[in-house]
């Protein structure tokens, strides 16, 4: 076998194919960029055939042809020249492929007009793993001059760098759908309690002052939601900052029972608090943690039967207050624990008041947790037996260890 610089290991190789798939470079039409860049090396080298390649598990995409193959070709890694090149640190040269006795089983060299010189430049992502090649041919044997391989290596810059602005692109694209994601998810909430105390005001009017109490609450909801998510496009490109200060858990408990009281009511349903005496309090983002409470509160609400009891308790445990959201719900599967967590996860349960859910709050309950260097997971025994979500948080200000 010829000699390569680069030894993948079965987890380095799986890393590189993520990367790839994230490209979503493979099985896509021909496009003129990358045509033109195939082009431009073939005229460095005077050569006939010039070929954009990315390497899959098993197999060679041809992304830009300029040769004489099918361009609906696939063909196989481990009997190709790309599949070997792609192995190498740098550029690959064969000046005669027939003098490489183990390169003679390639389909593509042993065939009449086979392939007999070869240069190929991989394409390195920015990790440091090699996607494919680009590489010029020819059906007779040549020298190549460094300056025209340095060319060959200079292109398949260009070509990586619009991929990864490509990918880049995708990913700002996807962060602004995630934040609409979001803005609409965290306004569903205060919307409906405000449409709940416009129907109380219509009925009985003497409960004006307090339900327009409850609608400005729910309007600066909102506006301080939708401001946060504002700020939070603008820094996207930055790591998460969090606006720690000293926060009374009792305090945001209080909030959050005046916020849910209409949405319980309106299912019969009771909130019932218990929190230890002298509870602690934790030093964090006062907005995260509200989140976090208001969706834990929220899907209890949501998927609990009417007339049930949803409980919230609160103690230090171990250097961390511990916070228990329990109901008397749908319950989880199985199946369900395994991507409660994820985004867009369609579970068993649903709403049992015709709620709408998109399946980000949990996901966003997840991230906020584990800002705070704090663990949340959920215990169910079943369908039909409710569900407790148990979430930490460190006591203190620099906390790191996570709980056992």
């Amino acid at each position: 076998m010829i000699s390569s610089t680069l030894n993948y290991t079965a987890q380095s190789e799986a890393q590189r194919l993520e990367k790839l798939h994230a490209y979503h470079v493979l099985d896509t039409h021909p496009e003129d960029n990358f045509d033109n860049i195939a082009l431009l090396a073939a005229q460095i080298f005077d050569a006939p055939n010039a070929i954009i390649s990315f390497v899959d598990t098993n197999r060679i995409f041809l992304k830009s042809n300029l040769s004489g193959l099918p361009h609906t070709l696939s063909l196989d890694r481990h009997e190709n020249l790309c599949g070997v090149a792609v192995l190498n640190e740098s550029v690959t040269v064969f000046n005669d492929t027939h003098q490489h006795p183990d390169l003679l089983c390639s389909p593509l060299v042993n065939c009449e007009n086979g392939i007999r010189f070869y240069a190929g430049a991989p394409l390195r992502s920015p990790e440091g793993f090699n996607m494919g090649m680009l590489c010029v041919t020819d059906t007779v044997p040549r020298q190549a001059t460094h300056q025209q391989l340095e060319m060959l290596k200079t292109l398949s810059k260009l070509i990586v760098d619009k991929l990864e602005n490509r990918l880049r692109y995708r990913k700002n694209i996807e962060s602004q759908v995630n934040l609409m994601n979001m803005a609409l998810h965290e306004i569903k909430n205060p919307l409906a309690s405000i449409n709940l105390a416009n129907d109380i005001i219509l009925k009985d009017p003497g409960k004006a002052e307090k339900m327009g109490q409850m609608i400005k609450s729910s309007v600066i909801r909102i506006q301080n939601k939708l401001s946060d998510l504002l700020k939070q496009s603008q820094e996207e490109e930055k790591e998460p900052v969090l606006a720690r200060e000293e926060l009374n858990l009792m305090e945001l408990f209080v909030r959050l029972l005046n916020n849910f009281e209409l949405l319980a009511n309106k299912k019969q349903q009771i909130i019932e608090l218990n929190c230890e005496d002298n509870l602690p309090s934790i030093y964090a983002d006062k907005a995260k943690i509200s989140d976090v409470l208001h969706n834990l509160v929220s899907n209890a609400i949501k998927y609990s039967y009417k007339g049930s009891v949803i409980s919230i308790d609160a103690k230090k445990e171990n250097g961390y207050v511990k916070i228990m959201v329990k109901d008397e719900g749908q319950g989880l599967s199985s199946d369900d624990m395994g991507k409660l967590f994820t985004k867009f996860a369609v579970l068993s349960s649903k709403p049992t008041g015709k709620e709408t859910s998109n399946g980000l709050g949990l996901s966003i309950t997840k991230s906020f947790v584990e800002l705070h260097n704090g663990t949340i997971e959920a215990i169910s025994e079943g369908k039909d037996k409710g569900t407790t979500f148990i979430v930490k948080f460190p006591v203190h200000r620099q906390a790191e260890q996570k709980p056992d």
